[in-house]
């Protein structure tokens, strides 16, 4: 994982950060469902868990595009981000927002949820699995960390020292300050420095997908590791050709993929194996 370095550098990567320009052409599989996409599908329900500094408010039109299609969208913001930024303290850790997505979903008693974690919401969406799979029908983590038990932000990036800390918080380098909302926050240390805790097997029998977006610009691609784990758990892996936050990028190719994959899978359909060859750059 020595390209892992780059995730923290840049990690306005976790939600939004430096936004490139839109893609010359769609994921492949991304484009062919848009292409074939004709009779409306059954209504899936998907949760969102945006990524670091972030919030459900850079979701909105992700999940515009879910509900014109049928679907239900909730967009959680996770605590002490977005609009819930003034709930910022020092005791906002990975368990604070593990929580916030798991009473979401008790809450509104959402069931068969097609759980999508972005970047640093890999982290969450995995203890979420590992809480309630028993309310989930799939999982797709998008350009996502891929953590094991007992691992943190900051082990997966190596041990690395964290760039722009300011005592309890880390503070999103690409954000002029003062700029008016809605745009990235400060998001809390103690997110990347908690080592999560799994402890439950049946998150692990939850069909789930890995998204790889990869930059036709960049160089090297940070999460390019993570696509490689999910691949050796065998989990179904996609690649769509756009910058880390698809959710403003590729908008549409982004949801006709999460809709297709779920939709594979309630049909019986087989789901998609994992395409090694499009792993690399």
């Amino acid at each position: 994982m020595s390209r892992l370095p780059l995730i923290l550098t840049l990690l306005g990567l976790g939600a939004a950060g430096v936004c490139a320009q839109p893609p010359t052409s769609p994921g492949e599989r991304g484009h062919r469902a848009l292409q074939e996409a004709g009779p409306q599908p059954a209504p899936l329900s998907f949760v969102i868990v945006h990524g670091a500094w972030g919030g459900g408010w850079d979701w909105r039109p992700v999940s515009d595009i879910l509900t014109s299609r049928g679907h239900r969208a909730v967009r959680v913001t996770l605590t002490g981000l977005g609009e819930r930024r003034h709930l910022a303290s020092p005791s906002v850790d990975l368990e604070t927002h593990i929580t916030d997505v798991v009473n979401t979903i008790l809450f509104e008693d959402l069931k068969s949820v097609t759980l999508v974690g972005h970047s640093y919401g890999g982290m969450v969406i995995t203890g979420v699995a590992d809480r309630i799979p028993d309310r989930l029908a799939r999982v797709v983590y998008l350009d996502a960390f891929v953590p094991e038990d007992g691992e943190s932000v900051v082990s997966l990036n190596g041990g690395q020292p964290l760039r722009g800390v300011q005592g309890d918080v880390i503070i999103p380098a690409w954000v002029e300050p003062g700029a008016a909302p809605p745009t990235d926050v400060p998001h809390p240390l103690r997110t990347f420095t908690q080592p999560i805790a799994l402890s439950n097997p049946l998150r692990n029998t939850i069909p789930t997908t890995y998204i790889l977006t990869v930059d036709p610009g960049a160089a090297s691609d940070p999460f390019e590791p993570f696509a490689r784990r999910a691949a050796a758990k065998g989990w179904s892996v996609e690649q769509l050709d756009t910058d880390h936050n698809a959710q403003r990028s590729a908008r549409q190719e982004l949801c006709a993929l999460l809709e297709m994959t779920t939709s594979e899978r309630r049909s019986g359909a087989p789901s998609p194996e994992a395409p090694p060859a499009e792993l690399r750059r």
